[in-house]
Order: structure tokens, then sequence, then C-alpha cells
């Protein structure tokens, strides 16, 4: 199956194949690109994704130190995907871009002791305190 989405402007536009993982993260990083309680982000290969339009980058490491490049776009402001140094060839799509928010089946919560105690998520999923 080939999942499909873009920004808000419509600029950036990709496919990509079917996620081999993802969540949702409660850092603070996460919480303020996002501008919510939570990213939600879906694994994929970075093989099977396709992309058009211009893409911004900004690099800050993560608490690991494994450095976190967080593309979107530059018109819009619209979070794409992200990609993570200790990580090669997978790519981190934010779930909010896609065309059809049910292709995202999220499997984890990582982050969770720094959770905002407003952002109730899925009690089932299993929950991690850092980065497992």
């Amino acid at each position: 199956m080939t999942i499909a989405g873009g920004c808000l402007c419509g600029t950036v536009r990709y496919t990509c194949a079917e996620e081999t993982g993802g969540g949702h993260c409660h850092c603070n990083d996460c919480r303020k690109t996002s501008g919510t309680g939570h990213g939600s982000h879906m694994i994929v290969p970075e093989a099977g994704f396709e992309m058009t339009g211009e893409i911004r980058f900004f690099d800050k490491p993560a608490d690991s130190g494994n450095m976190v490049s967080r593309g979107f776009c530059p018109a819009c402001g619209s979070a794409i995907y992200s990609t993570n140094s200790s990580m090669p060839g997978m790519v981190f799509v934010r779930a909010s871009s896609l065309d059809d928010p049910d292709n995202f089946k999220p499997q984890m919560r990582v982050y969770t002791d720094r959770a905002a105690t407003w952002d109730h998520m899925d009690a089932t999923l299993p929950g991690f305190a850092t980065m497992p």
C-alpha cells in the first residue's frame, strides 16, 4: 500500500511505503515542534519515501546526543518528516502530514515522564518513561 501526504499549502507532497513502526513522543522537542502535547511519527524506510517540493531542516541533538534533523515546508511551516543519526535509512513521517490519518498505527508512547497532564493518550499502548 502506498501512503501519501504533504504540507498545508500543498507545496510539499510525498508518498511512502507502509510503516515499519511508530508512535507518540512526549519529549520537549516534539511538543514544541508540534504545537501540542506530543509528536506522532510513522517510521518508514528511506528507500520507500519519495517527495516533491522544497524542505528546510532544523538540526538539534536529542537527549541521546544523536542528531535529529526536522524537515518542514518553508512556505507554510508544516512539519513533514525527520531523520535521526542513530537510525540511518529510516524516515520519521509526521502523522499530522498524512492525507489519511488512519494510515498511522501507533505502537507505543515514549517520554511519558514528560507528558503534559492534559494530553490524554491511548492507555493500551505500551509506554516508556524515556526512549526504549
